[in-house]
């Protein structure tokens, strides 16, 4: 997938992998290697350690945790607008996987340790791709410079090693995959599906898409699993820009290219390879 496809304004750096599921193996690409801020995407990392310990028994999902051992954190996520101030460990991971929940994020974070978060990148034998830090509502020099990095073609192989449940404690993957499967942000990559943002667990129109995205500015990244009628495939559609001006003309653009690699993706999920 050359650059030429990808479109949008200039000044955008991409980048962008294609993979079978089941084999690992990148179909396409461009710039799949390219390190780039991703986010809320490094999330997953969170999913992948808390998965690990409730099926190690090392932690009851049913332990309530407090939202206010961590500071107030806004933007995405909806726990700031609940009355409740504790919720059951595994309530917050369907939180943090389905709107990306800030506060749910900071909590578990909390809960678990960013270190033992971090080690799943060397784990996994990445080396771009990890979550850097919690979130925060400004970021200063002391602090890491996003909430995680990625290349999409890390992310493929991560979401090939939980689509094969490849990962150190069996059913990892299923667990990982089942919370994401709630996410409710369709707006990137797989808006090209045209499936309910709110109601796509089961199979729709003869696809299931399992995705991870993340946001802000200049930033706009979607990983995800596509189980189609023929295939399996993963993508990792990862774009960094400099807003020109307050009202950040190049999102448009941004967008409408990712959805083009959605279709394109889309149309390969149908075809017997």
């Amino acid at each position: 997938m050359g650059s030429e496809l990808l479109g949008g304004p200039p000044g955008v750096r991409w980048s962008v992998a294609i993979g079978d599921a089941e084999s690992g193996d990148v179909i396409t690409s461009c710039a799949p290697g390219e390190k780039l801020a991703t986010a809320s995407v490094g999330k997953v990392f969170l999913l992948l350690e808390l998965a690990h310990r409730i099926l190690r028994h090392e932690l009851d999902p049913l332990t309530r945790l407090d939202r206010g051992r961590v500071e107030p954190v806004a933007d995405s996520g909806i726990w700031q607008h609940l009355a409740t101030d504790e919720l059951p460990i595994a309530d917050l991971a369907v939180l943090v996987a389905s709107v990306s929940d800030n506060l749910a994020t900071n909590v578990l974070i909390d809960h678990l340790g960013l270190p033992a978060i971090q080690r799943w990148t060397d784990r996994l034998g990445l080396t771009d791709t990890r979550l850097l830090d919690v979130v925060r509502d400004a970021r200063t020099p002391r602090h890491p410079p996003c909430l995680s990095t990625g290349t999409a073609a890390e992310l493929v192989r991560l979401l090939h090693l939980l689509a094969t449940d490849d990962l150190p404690e069996l059913g990892t993957g299923p667990m990982v995959l089942g919370w994401l499967a709630t996410g409710t942000d369709l707006s990137m990559t797989a808006s090209a599906f045209g499936l309910d943002p709110l109601a796509h667990t089961d199979t729709d129109r003869g696809v299931r898409v399992v995705n991870k995205t993340g946001t802000d500015d200049g930033v706009r990244a979607d990983a995800g699993v596509v189980f189609g009628q023929q295939r399996t495939l993963t993508y990792a559609v990862l774009a960094d820009w400099t807003p020109s001006s307050s009202d950040d003309p190049e999102r448009d653009a941004v967008l409408a290219a990712m959805r083009h690699v959605g279709h394109v993706v889309r149309g390969m999920s149908n075809t017997q390879a």
